[in-house]
């Protein structure tokens, strides 16, 4: 597995793989071709589809302005190799220079054809969890201590700046109102969520209300095209924010105890990056707001100082009960349902954990088995509901009317 620097990327929404993972592909091409005169951009299958609603052509104009570029939504060519595949054709006098086929495979992560990108290297040699249940029973280490041994201790900087991107996200989302862009006049609505105090509200209410306002406020900063971590996925980034802001605050957390829960939480997402995905396009949003689902719940069960065997149970029984969601943006746009999903999964981990206090012993359902049925459940999910804006409430909801 690679290091958590390559799950955990801080950029700018709204989407993982239709922005960060575009806007990374253009950058190479500029860098490889700096006499170029013009770009042609040819988008397939899903980024063609929502391209739009994801903003795919416009951070691309972005990234290579100011030479001028094409984009062309190719809606028919198939892409067997990844449903969110990309050609970007360089020219100079009208010849072309040079072309890049390009797929961004989930988390703001890209593979490109004839160009190897420095990446994250592979430092844990274990491959699932079983693996790494029985390193870390071997040594006797806690998750994060796993990740510590392997990664090195700068990997707590790194986290810092993690956890500081994600507290931001929350922070400046509380305090912002008005209408998201993208034409389906989507309100704003953490501000709201927050400030509606009620002096009679019994404790559990409020910890939802509470819980919800912050996954709101960083997935409405990710549609508003703010800055957000991937966590493990921009379209999935208020989940894990929502619950170690929520507890931090109630418990009076140090930020070193954060940063244990958000080493655990990585070791879960990188299990699923490894053994099946977590693009939405190729698995559909079991991949995405499941993943975090199950990150979040392994970081609340780390803060809780639960075993690996209650950390592990509280993961699996955040994605068996995702399994299935498909990812039907409407209009393309990381909106409906996307922010109500972010927040719906934030309290459904904390279900999970308080399950997993109780009942680990009972369990019949490994974790890696968990992740094995979420992959071929999505391959076996029609293209419809895996980010491709046709099927669900996509399909359904018709703005306007």
């Amino acid at each position: 597995m690679k290091s958590l620097t390559d799950l955990y990327r801080m950029g700018y929404g709204p989407s993982s793989s239709h922005t960060m993972g575009p806007a990374r592909a253009a950058a190479i091409a500029r860098e490889k071709c700096p006499d170029a005169d013009g770009f042609r951009v040819v988008l397939y299958s899903s980024l063609a589809k929502t391209g739009k609603g994801h903003m795919t052509d416009a951070v691309l104009r972005q990234v290579l302005s100011p030479v001028p570029s094409e984009i062309v939504f190719d809606l028919d060519t198939p892409t067997p190799e990844h449903p969110n595949t990309m050609e970007i054709i360089a020219f100079k006098g009208g010849k072309e220079l040079d072309r890049f086929r390009i797929r961004s495979v989930g988390g703001g992560a890209i593979q490109m054809d004839g160009f190897q990108e420095a990446e994250a290297p592979e430092i844990y040699s274990e491959k699932n969890f079983e693996e790494i249940y029985q390193k870390c029973r071997k040594e006797g280490w806690r998750l994060w201590e796993y990740v510590e041994k392997n990664e090195g201790p700068e990997i707590w900087p790194f986290l810092a700046e993690v956890w500081q991107t994600m507290r931001t996200a929350v922070e400046e989302g509380l305090k912002q109102e008005g209408i998201l862009p993208g034409g389906l006049d989507v309100h704003r609505r953490a501000a709201a969520l927050y400030n509606q105090y009620n002096p009679n509200e019994a404790p559990e209410t409020r910890e939802n209300r509470m819980v919800c306002a912050y996954a709101f406020a960083v997935s409405e900063q990710n549609a508003g095209g703010g800055r957000v971590v991937t966590a493990p996925t921009c379209g999935s980034c208020g989940v894990v924010p929502a619950v170690l802001y929520y507890y931090q605050n109630k418990l009076g957390l140090p930020d070193s105890v954060i940063l244990k829960a958000l080493a655990t939480a990585g070791v879960i997402g990188n299990v699923i990056k490894t053994n099946a995905s977590i693009s939405g396009a190729e698995c559909g949003c079991q991949a995405e707001v499941g993943t975090a689902c199950c990150m979040a719940s392994a970081g609340l069960a780390e803060i809780n100082g639960l075993s690996l065997e209650q950390i592990e149970y509280s993961a699996e029984v955040s994605m068996e009960h995702m399994l299935g969601l498909t990812c039907d943006p409407i209009d393309g746009l990381v909106q409906i349902p996307c922010i109500e999903r972010n927040a719906v999964a934030a309290m459904r981990s904390i279900n999970a954990v308080s399950i997993a206090t109780f009942l680990t012993s009972s369990r019949k359902i490994s974790f890696d088995m968990v992740v094995e049925t979420m992959y071929q459940t999505g391959l076996d999910m029609n293209a419809r509901y895996r980010e491709t804006a046709e099927g669900g409430l996509a399909k359904f909801y018709r703005p306007g009317e």
